[in-house]
């Protein structure tokens, strides 16, 4: 299933509150985003930051 680019990607709860917290509210939003600057957001892991790339490509997006 893809997911909407208004729309984060299910990366689970802590990850998701982080991209809340740090103004990320859909795909959209972390498009071109580097991937160290995600990486630095705590309970962002890379399991995470791999789900967020793999919606973003679905897309032809990726990540800065």
């Amino acid at each position: 299933m893809t997911t909407p680019l208004n729309a984060l990607p299910q990366v689970g709860a802590p990850a998701t509150r982080a991209l809340d917290a740090a103004g990320y509210s859909s795909l959209r939003s972390l498009a071109g985003v580097p991937r160290k600057e995600l990486a630095a957001l705590h309970g962002l892991g890379p399991k995470a930051l791999d789900l967020i790339e793999r919606a973003l490509a679905e897309h032809g997006l990726e990540l800065g």
